[in-house]
């Protein structure tokens, strides 16, 4: 008896083991969906309703906060993250380059796109991160993962097909940003080693490798000029925004890391073309530059559809508990 009470402790003690991690899963994909949400918007109310000029030094306002925060805070021992030594550089390439990337090409499309249209094209990230996370990461999918996946493709093409205001920029630079959020997400989940530079190092490395030279790309474009020319710096609303989007932003690399941490790369990007097509819902009614086609609210279904199927896929396989052994079934043949 007292052997099977241990042993039914320990059941209970593995299955509450297992649940913050089950906990996690679902607060850090909600948190990412949440922040990259409200991100959106903020920006895409700076950079069209404002006509702020400069994506790239927001993106220099998010770095500095994210490195102020970070750094803040491992003064204050309430987060830890290895002090600088010449390894770190190459730990975390191609990190920086990517993330620059990412950065940069995604504020450009915001400005460049209707907001249903630049959530439609960020889909292609999906299929990119699946393609890249089994080359990098070796991990295998299932078909209904697959199928999934495709389905929100699907639902892209035909809702571009019917795009109205065509910009070949615009559409340059979102799948730049494509290509650029696959790969930053694939390498981060692989760089966040806690016995390297863990969750909080990758996030602050990052930041401090890249702002210099992006404070350089922004002033030999004339970029930073246009800024500090701006008229709006004395509108109080317009600084709120501004400071707003910069924490945003923090919180935006901070929730993706998280998301990265306790589920995958792909789960992450699905979670962002959830949220992109809920943003594309919002957008037909206050964003003011929808224009609406049959197709493309067709497509805009389709995706939502591929999306949902992915996150019930994907969250029942880690909430369905492990059915237990009962040793009175196993035949004797197999017993000892």
């Amino acid at each position: 008896v007292t052997v099977g009470r241990q042993a039914e402790g320990a059941g209970m003690d593995h299955a509450s083991a297992r649940l913050p991690s089950r906990v996690a899963k679902l607060l850090s994909a909600l948190f990412y969906g949440t922040c990259s949400f409200l991100l959106v918007l903020v920006n895409k109310a700076l950079l069209t309703t404002y006509r702020f000029p400069s994506p790239v030094v927001l993106g220099i306002g998010q770095m500095a906060v994210t490195i102020m925060i970070l750094y803040v805070s491992k003064l204050n021992k309430v987060i830890h993250f290895p002090d600088f030594d010449k390894k770190i550089p190459i730990k975390l390439f191609p990190l920086p380059l990517l993330y620059i990337g990412n950065h940069i090409s995604g504020l450009s499309s915001t400005s460049k796109l209707s907001l249903p249209m630049f959530t439609v094209l960020r889909k292609f990230t999906i299929p990119l991160t699946l393609l890249l996370e089994t080359i990098i990461l070796g991990k295998q999918y299932s078909l209904n993962i697959i199928v999934s996946v495709f389905a929100i493709i699907l639902g892209a093409f035909i809702a571009a097909g019917s795009d109205l205001a065509f910009n070949l920029e615009g559409y340059i630079f979102v799948f730049l940003n494509d290509i650029f959020t696959a790969a930053n997400g694939v390498y981060t989940k692989q760089k966040m080693d806690p016995k390297e530079l863990g969750k909080y190092g990758v996030l602050f490395y990052n930041a401090c490798f890249m702002i210099i030279p992006t404070l350089i790309i922004s002033v030999s474009t004339g970029d930073l000029r246009q800024a500090t020319e701006f008229n709006q710096w004395k509108n109080v609303l317009f600084i709120i925004q501004f400071l707003l989007s910069c924490f945003l932003g923090f919180l935006l690399m901070y929730s993706t890391l998280l998301c990265s941490y306790y589920n995958s790369a792909l789960t992450t990007a699905v979670v962002g073309a959830i949220k992109n097509v809920s943003v594309a819902y919002i957008g037909m009614l206050v964003g003011g530059d929808y224009i609406f086609s049959v197709l493309n609210f067709v497509g805009l279904n389709i995706c939502m559809a591929g999306g949902l199927r992915y996150s019930f896929l994907t969250l029942n396989s880690q909430l369905k508990p492990k059915q237990p052994v009962d040793e009175e079934n196993i035949p004797q043949d197999l017993k000892g």
